[in-house]
């Protein structure tokens, strides 16, 4: 029997992991056979707004390892990964290890499997941004050489893999398992009270349904933006700009509340000081609040007007949610979420990131029917169980 180690570390990590746990109990129990499987938690993200939530939301069943690594720089945190990582090999003794997405946790689990002779199977396989300055540019490239079985969610990384000299026999089209996650959760995310947590909902009986105004949300957290005060100062003076016609909301990552404190950027910013009572948006500023978990999210983008983002899963939700997306990058990993959906790469120049957005608003002035790319159905994590299923 298959012995399968799935690896989650960071709150992107999580969003994929969920539809593979179910995906695989499915199989057990409609095969009535079936993958042994036990979930390790490195703890790359770990306090309850970036880890403990989405656990929660999306019905993941609590990690069976929890290497609480906690944060530190790159090489250490990926180092620490190893050692931990290590040790739950040589003693569990898994046949493959499953790691998904780009981030430290990705390469450091993958690099201990392979010099172990552990089959190592990658999801997101083969997304390439081509800019090697991004630390998860290094984790996708190092992951896929060592990987026997590379999932994709789009053509075009069967062409990236297929130029790296991946065999074709290890390259596999199944789709997008976020896209999994958000349609399963999409109805159940129309619960979530954040619009009148937020003051966005009219308090009319009869127009309940109805927002307040439109808005903006906006994700940063990339160290290419927020670690270089002279370009996260660019970055807010947009946000600024644009927040003078529609009111931008941030969900605010740790790194990007450490650096707007280091940098003495907090009067740019509207806070949420008191968690227990509503916060009221206006219809201009820049809105911060605390970390939301994966339901709370997804109602709040689902309801945007924009969104702005540094994020490339985000890139693909708005995809499938048919919201307008600017990217605040000069490249993207996932190119059919701009030839196919809703998003534009603008680039980090404050000229260029208010010209996008006000272009997107007018562009995407009335709702537009959601773009599907292939295999982004629902069911990408059913097909890759399957195919693991073959193996064992």
């Amino acid at each position: 029997m298959m012995k399968l180690c799935l690896v989650a570390g960071a709150r992107p990590n999580f969003v994929k992991i969920a539809p593979i746990v179910e995906a695989i109990n499915y199989y057990r129990h409609s095969h009535n056979k079936g993958i042994e499987y036990y979930l390790v938690h490195t703890g790359q993200h770990y306090d309850e707004k970036m880890s403990k939530l989405f656990f929660n939301d999306l019905g993941i069943p609590p990690s069976d390892i929890d290497l609480e690594v906690g944060s530190a720089s790159h090489a250490i945190q990926t180092a620490e990964i190893m050692k931990r990582f290590e040790k739950v090999c040589l003693k569990e003794k898994p046949t493959h290890v499953l790691v998904v997405g780009d981030v430290n946790s990705t390469i450091a689990c993958a690099l201990v499997a392979s010099k172990l002779g552990i089959k190592v199977v990658h999801v997101e396989a083969g997304l390439r941004s081509f800019d090697r300055d991004m630390p998860e540019e290094i984790n996708r490239v190092l992951t896929d050489a060592i990987s026997d079985f590379l999932f994709i969610t789009e053509e075009n990384a069967r062409e990236n893999l297929r130029n790296e000299g991946i065999p074709e026999n290890k390259i596999y089209f199944a789709g997008n398992v976020m896209i999994d996650t958000l349609l399963k959760h999409k109805q159940k995310a129309l619960k979530s009270e954040i619009l009148n947590t937020l003051g966005l909902l009219n308090d009319s009986p009869t127009e309940k349904s109805h927002l307040i105004t439109d808005y903006c949300v906006l994700t940063i957290h990339r160290p290419s933006n927020v670690d270089d005060k002279t370009t996260f100062q660019g970055i807010i003076e947009a946000l600024t700009e644009i927040s003078q016609q529609i009111p931008i909301i941030i969900p605010v990552h740790p790194r990007t509340l450490n650096r707007i404190n280091e940098f003495g950027f907090a009067d740019s910013f509207i806070w949420h000081s008191n968690p227990e009572s509503p916060f009221k948006i206006s219809t201009t500023g820049i809105y911060c609040i605390d970390p939301l978990g994966y339901l709370d999210f997804l109602q709040l983008t689902s309801h945007a007007k924009i969104v702005l983002t540094d994020s490339g899963g985000i890139q693909e939700e708005t995809t499938i949610l048919g919201i307008p997306c600017v990217t605040l990058r000069e490249n993207t990993e996932r190119p059919i979420t701009v030839t196919q959906g809703t998003n534009v790469i603008a680039g980090i120049k404050k000229e260029n990131i208010i010209k996008a957005t006000f272009s997107q608003l007018a562009l995407f002035k009335e709702p537009v029917k959601p773009s599907v790319p292939p295999l982004w159905d629902g069911k990408a994590s059913n097909r890759i169980v399957e195919i693991l299923a073959g193996e064992a």
